[in-house]
C-alpha cells in the first residue's frame, strides 16, 4: 500500500517528489510569459509602420543608411543618397509571381519620375540569384536600380516576409503610403500625389 512501519515509501532525506511541480509549473509559466512577451514585442515592431500610415502618419523609413551593393555595376547605395526625391521602394524577386504583374507599373512610375525629375523606383532583390534578377529585368525591360539586400537586412526593418511589397516616400525620408502585396495602378498614382508634396522639402 506505499507505507512500511508507519513511514513513506521513499528514503529518508531524499526530496518528494511533489516537490518539483511547483518549480515546473514556475519554469514553464516564465517561459509562456517570455513567448508572449517576443511576439507581442515582434507584432508591434511588424505592424509599427502600417499602423503609422494608416493614421495619417508618415514614419521615417528604416535604414536610411545601410549601403547594400547594387545589382548592377560596382558600389553600393542607399535610401539617404536619395533625400529630397519621391523614393518608391519595391521588394522583389524574379521567382515572385506577382513581381512579375507589376513590374510595368514599377516601370512607368519611374520613368515618369525621371522624366520630371522628381525621384526614381529603388528595387531591392530578396533571396534572388543576381543572374536570375538580370534576366528578369531583360524580360521586363526595367531601367530603374536595384540592389541586393544580403540577408535581407533591409527587408527585416520594413517588416517584409512575403513578395512583392512597395513603400512610398516622400522628400524627407519619410513613409507615406504601404502595399504589402502587388500594387495597382491607382495605389501608386494616389502615393505618389502625396508624396510629390514633399518632394522638394
Amino acid at each position: 500500500m506505499g507505507w512500511s512501519g508507519g513511514s513513506p515509501d521513499y528514503a529518508v532525506g531524499a526530496v518528494p517528489r511533489r516537490s518539483f511541480v511547483p518549480t515546473v509549473v514556475v519554469v514553464l509559466a516564465v517561459a509562456l510569459v517570455g513567448l508572449l512577451v517576443y511576439g507581442v514585442v515582434n507584432r508591434s515592431e511588424d505592424t509599427t509602420l502600417d499602423d503609422a500610415v494608416k493614421a495619417g502618419k508618415r514614419p521615417v523609413a528604416p535604414e536610411a543608411t545601410l549601403a547594400l551593393p547594387l545589382l548592377n555595376g560596382p558600389g553600393k547605395s542607399m535610401l539617404g543618397d536619395r533625400r529630397g526625391k519621391v523614393v518608391v521602394l519595391n521588394f522583389w524577386a524574379s521567382w515572385c509571381e506577382p513581381c512579375r504583374a507589376e513590374a510595368k507599373i514599377l516601370e512607368r512610375a519611374h520613368r515618369m519620375l525621371q522624366q520630371s525629375g522628381t525621384g526614381t523606383v529603388l528595387g531591392a532583390t530578396y533571396n534572388d540569384a543576381a543572374e536570375d534578377s538580370h534576366r528578369f529585368e531583360r524580360e521586363f525591360k526595367i531601367t530603374y536600380p536595384s540592389v541586393r539586400d544580403v540577408g535581407t537586412k533591409l527587408a527585416k526593418a520594413y517588416g517584409t516576409r512575403a513578395l512583392p511589397e512597395t513603400f512610398v516616400l516622400d522628400g524627407n525620408g519619410r513613409i507615406v503610403a504601404i502595399s504589402r502585396g502587388q500594387i495597382s495602378q491607382r495605389f501608386l498614382d494616389d502615393a505618389l500625389a502625396r508624396a510629390k508634396g514633399d518632394a522638394a522639402s
